[in-house]
């Protein structure tokens, strides 16, 4: 039975990883599908995916074994130009808790990422104390445009700020401002925006959404805030805010290509 899995926001988008799922079987005359929404966890060889619900359920008859293999074929073409990667392993009922312990708890979120660019050679170039001083600055306002955007802090990294929003249009916006807000400071910095479920596992926040998000932000320029297909997806009521095609990229360590966006404005 084939099967595919998608990557990206779906609904309740279980687990970071995410989504949906979609199995095609043919017997006969007759073509059955099965598909919903799907948690993932791990990732490679050790990955389980498991379905959030109940899946939904159809059966085609088409009346000849030559028709149903054509819709089969048909089926499975869709799933593979529609950002859907072939699933080799089972795809398990939902797991659930064992001994009564409670299982990790998830969230959705827009994740925001901010990364200095060139800070090396600044750095080398102003020294350490004036170093020191600008980035006590850049934090500072980092941290304003944060709290007043109602993003949380998740990390810093380096020259990096990690944070999540409930919205994405209030990321998109913290985005900007804190773009505006360092340029007095002689800072060129690049934001990267992506849609996603994370796990919080002993305090920590753990997922995949956070890997691509740290990835869509490496494929930005100087001055620039990209987001992902999926902050797009979320974004599409919101007239306001204007995006610029970026092109459809293979992000590090991510499977399958992903368009991204350039804010504009």
């Amino acid at each position: 039975m084939p099967k595919f899995l998608r990557i990206g926001v779906h609904q309740s988008n279980v687990s970071g990883y995410t989504s949906k799922a979609w199995c095609v079987r043919r017997v006969g005359s007759a073509v059955f599908l099965k598909w919903g929404a799907v948690e993932v966890h791990g990732a490679g060889d050790g990955r389980k995916v498991y379905w959030s619900r109940l899946p939904q359920e159809k059966t085609i008859r088409c009346g000849t074994a030559q028709r149903a293999q054509d819709y089969a074929k048909a089926a499975i073409a869709r799933r593979r130009n529609h950002r859907y990667e072939p699933l080799a392993g089972p795809i398990a009922n939902r797991r659930r808790s064992t001994g009564g312990s409670a299982e990790p708890k998830q969230a959705l979120a827009t994740i925001l990422i901010v990364d200095i660019v060139g800070s090396t050679a600044k750095a080398a170039k102003l020294g350490d104390a004036r170093w020191t001083k600008i980035m006590g600055h850049y934090y500072a306002a980092v941290r304003k445009e944060l709290k007043t955007s109602r993003g949380k802090e998740v990390t810093t990294t380096g020259d990096g700020v990690l944070a999540t929003f409930k919205a994405a249009a209030a990321g998109i916006s913290c985005a900007t401002a804190i773009q505006k807000a360092v340029r007095t400071l002689g800072l060129d910095i690049r934001v990267g925006l992506h849609a996603g479920e994370y796990t919080i596992s002993g305090g920590e926040m753990v997922g995949l959404a956070f890997h691509i998000g740290t990835r869509v932000a490496a494929k930005a320029r100087a001055g620039e805030v990209l987001v992902s297909s999926a902050v797009k997806d979320l974004l599409k009521t919101q007239s306001a805010i204007s995006f610029r095609d970026h092109g459809v990229h293979q992000l590090k360590g991510v499977p399958e290509k992903w368009r991204l966006w350039r804010v504009e404005g």
